[in-house]
């Protein structure tokens, strides 16, 4: 891939975004497990996963289809690794491969489903990966794209307001990558522009109701070791006030007496 688009790919090697990944997947997987009910495959699909980094979702679904075949491709060599490394056993049923989501090897038409999370909002220009995950994948075959938005992120404030993180330091940041911090309002009029059919919005709501408030925390806590610096660079904030925020909506989700929550759209069709 080219480096302009992975603009990211610094914060995206780092080893905060293992525990990021790892943390988002045991936060979100038991509300986003359900939406797959609607995905009727062949008991041996084939199935994709694009942008699939450490490989924590390729794994569950290898565990909920267990005679599919499925690649997890990412554009890090070092997490294809990682990858590899951690889910050797699964092999070869279950392989990943270092790729370009923006120009797929896979011929027109070979998935049943094709899978994208947490990709949209790091990466320029996402309609085009939308319509390469639509490419690759079979007529009648379903696209399952999870897509950030951090104008979703509603966390209290007390001391300090941690809507400034997102709105004065976290959106300023990807508009100078060219990239959309806000991506998860706009996936649908995406997919929806490439003819995508039946699309629906289903939402998981990472919240301190319904996710261990410490594997909320985990999440804000990944992102503010793997951000901080960069975030001060694109911002008005110094390193020690975007760290300050990071911890005041951590100490915010930890409180017991204080409500945290964080609403991911996930944006599901088949193609015609």
């Amino acid at each position: 891939m080219k480096k302009h688009r992975n603009p990211q790919a610094e914060q995206m090697a780092d080893e905060s975004m293992l525990r990021n990944l790892a943390a988002q997947a045991n936060a979100i997987w038991p509300q986003e497990e359900k939406f797959f009910d609607r995905y009727v495959l062949p008991p041996q699909a084939r199935i994709a996963d694009i942008g699939c980094g450490s490989g924590e979702i390729t794994v569950r679904l290898a565990a909920r289809y267990p005679r599919a075949e499925i690649v997890g491709v990412d554009i890090l060599d070092s997490s294809v690794a990682h990858a590899r490394r951690q889910h050797a056993a699964l092999a070869p049923r279950v392989r990943f491969e270092q790729g370009d989501a923006f120009e797929l090897h896979f011929p027109d038409g070979q998935f049943d489903l094709v899978v994208c999370r947490h990709m949209t909002q790091a990466i320029p220009e996402p309609e085009r990966v939308l319509a390469e995950l639509q490419r690759i994948c079979k007529p009648g075959g379903w696209l399952h794209v999870l897509s950030e938005d951090y104008g979703m992120i509603h966390l209290p404030a007390g001391k300090l307001d941690p809507d400034r993180l997102w709105h004065e330091a976290v959106i300023p940041y990807t508009r100078s990558t060219g990239t959309d911090a806000r991506i998860g309002r706009r996936t649908w009029a995406l997919m929806n522009q490439l003819g995508v059919k039946a699309l629906q919005v289903d939402y998981v709501t990472v919240d301190t109701e319904r996710v261990p408030r410490r594997t909320f925390a985990e999440i804000i806590e990944a992102w503010r070791d793997g951000y901080s610096e960069t975030l001060a660079e694109h911002s008005e904030f110094t390193v020690e006030e975007v760290r300050g925020l990071f911890d005041h909506a951590i100490g915010g989700i930890m409180d017991p007496q204080q409500y945290a929550v964080w609403q991911i759209p996930i944006v599901s069709g088949h193609k015609a």
